[in-house]
């Protein structure tokens, strides 16, 4: 365990983002499962607007890495384009 204050608060801080990040991730993946499963191309492109943006902010934030950002943007698009 540790011994200093700083590093007490640095666990507790660290947990905390790190649930965070997890909620984030798993409710951007929750949206991109419901955005694969949809096959009304409006709501598709509604949706993709969405996603688009919550990946984006995954990436910024180095949850995700931005290449994977980039191809998950660019595989969602084309799947919505394919409708």
């Amino acid at each position: 365990m540790a011994n200093h204050k700083s590093a007490l608060k640095r666990i507790r801080s660290n947990n905390a983002k790190r649930l965070r990040n997890r909620y984030q991730h798993k409710t951007t993946r929750t949206f991109i499962k419901k955005l694969e499963s949809t096959t009304d191309k409006t709501e598709a492109q509604e949706l993709l607007k969405t996603v688009t943006g919550m990946i984006d902010k995954l990436a910024k934030r180095n949850i995700i890495h931005k290449n994977k950002a980039a191809n998950n943007k660019s595989r969602l698009a084309q799947l919505v384009n394919s409708l």
